[in-house]
């Protein structure tokens, strides 16, 4: 995507050159992608500078008694999911509204390789990974090959911490400039579960904070979501808690954009809605809801900061068992 070259008029500039997309993460759940979709806003920072069908089942008994929701992962067993996202940004830049769409496709297999104390080894395979970014600037499909295929340790604990993911960050992919990693994404691919036994109607809280780094900037993020244990309902022919959750968070970060410093700070809030088969302890589909905004300061331009709304919608499915 070309940067845009600031005129003698700051709100009329033209396409030239390369700006830092500052990329929308293509792994993990909605509120972890948050920095690729932050491809108008970064973009535009340059600019200144330079210029699954589910139906009702389950029988009464389960919704009437508590149960233990954990993950299960017996030695040897494969999980695939598909990952689809969508995401809506536009930007305010001195007065001129930018819009960018970002489309990601994802494909993931985790393996069982056995315990580690009392936790899960998993052994992830990053079967495929697609993004495209289109906007007023121009497309973008960053080369996703050298990550395609590659594989990494996981330690998933049986309540769906992500305990050890340090693997995926010799997983690398360049963006215009920027080198990034997949870890982030897989920080928080496993949805919480409360370590209690719940019935319906029953909530609990979990949180996470994320921290995503490039070679050009520094962002994290952290969550805090209410969880509700809604009924049961049968989802590919599995049993399924049906789990509704609500999430805050903040995000805030720093970098360099064209030699010049940038801070970016914003909020975030949305849904989502889980399916978790407690019989066999397996994550079977999500579908998140979220809007991010955000704001971007410019040590070189004081007073120029950029406004920022993104929407997404993303759903995590089981392929394959």
């Amino acid at each position: 995507m070309p940067a845009a070259d600031k005129t003698a008029n700051p709100g009329d500039f033209h396409l030239k050159g390369r700006c830092d997309m500052g990329m929308k993460r293509v792994t993990g759940r909605p509120w972890a992608t948050c920095t690729l979709a932050a491809a108008v806003v970064l973009c535009a920072a340059a600019s200144v500078i330079g210029s699954g069908t589910a139906s009702k089942s389950g029988p009464a008994s389960a919704a009437q008694k508590a149960m233990v929701l954990e993950y299960k992962m017996a030695e040897g067993r494969v999980l695939r999911y598909q990952l689809t996202s969508s995401t809506k940004e536009v930007a305010d830049v001195m007065g001129q509204s930018i819009e960018a769409g970002t489309k990601t496709k994802s494909d993931y297999s985790f393996r069982a390789k056995g315990r580690k104390e009392a936790d899960y080894l998993l052994d992830v395979t990053v079967n495929d990974m697609e993004t495209a970014i289109s906007s007023t600037q121009g497309n973008l499909s960053p080369d996703m090959s050298p990550v395609k295929g590659k594989t990494f340790d996981m330690v998933l604990s049986p309540l769906g911490a992500e305990i050890d993911v340090s693997g995926a960050e010799a997983i690398t992919f360049d963006v215009q400039g920027s080198t990034r990693n997949i870890a982030a994404g897989f920080k928080i691919f496993f949805p919480d579960l409360p370590g209690r036994p719940v019935k319906v109607g029953d909530s609990w809280p979990s949180g996470s904070t994320i921290e995503d780094k490039s070679s050009t900037m520094t962002i994290t993020i952290t969550i805090e979501s209410v969880n509700t244990l809604e009924g049961f309902e049968t989802v590919e022919g599995l049993e399924c808690a049906r789990i509704s959750s609500k999430f805050t968070g903040s995000m805030s970060g720093s970098g360099r954009i064209q030699g010049a410093d940038m801070t970016m700070s914003g909020t975030i809030k949305g849904s989502d809605i889980i399916y978790f088969a407690p019989r066999q302890g397996t994550y079977v589909q999500s579908t998140t809801d979220m809007i991010r905004e955000a704001t971007v300061s410019l040590s070189s331009a004081p007073g120029a900061s950029i406004f920022s709304t993104q929407t997404s919608t993303q759903e995590v499915k089981l392929v394959a068992r």
